[in-house]
This record gives structure tokens, C-alpha cells and sequence, in this order.
């Protein structure tokens, strides 16, 4: 299957915006003082949930990056070729 250019970019903007996101959400969560994530100290099930969903995010961003990351490798090939 051949992704277009714009699809190619878009996955591997994706995968760059997931990273971002997720380390700022997980610096947060460690940093929280609201009572949510530690109490007295120890995490929370609420951390352990939402760590959790950011390391799906970050293999899921990874994933979807790595796609665009190729399909834009394989049209860099392609036009070089031609």
C-alpha cells in the first residue's frame, strides 16, 4: 500500500504530537498536588490508570509515527528513482 505525502506527514505529526502530549501529561501527574495521584506518598489507582494510558499513547504514537516516517522514506526513494 502507498500513503500519499500529506498522509505521510500527517502520521508522522501524529506520532511527534502524541510524544509531546503525553510527556507533559505524565510530568504533571508526577508532579501532582491535588491528592488525585499519591496519597501519603504512594500512587493512586487514578496514576496507575493514567500511566497506563499514556504508555498506550506513547507506543500507539510511536506506531502511528514510525508508519508516516516510512511512507514518506518510501516516496523520497520512489521520486529519486524516477
Amino acid at each position: 500500500m502507498k500513503l500519499s505525502r500529506p498522509v505521510s506527514w500527517f502520521l508522522l505529526a501524529f506520532g511527534v504530537w502524541s510524544w509531546i502530549i503525553w510527556i507533559t501529561f505524565v510530568k504533571n501527574l508526577v508532579k501532582d498536588g491535588s491528592g488525585l495521584a499519591f496519597d501519603d506518598g504512594e500512587p493512586t489507582a487514578y496514576f496507575w490508570v493514567h500511566l497506563l494510558l499514556a504508555v498506550v499513547s506513547f507506543v500507539l504514537g510511536t506506531a502511528v509515527g514510525a508508519i508516516g516516517l516510512r511512507g514518506l522514506r518510501a516516496l523520497s526513494r520512489m521520486s529519486r528513482t524516477s
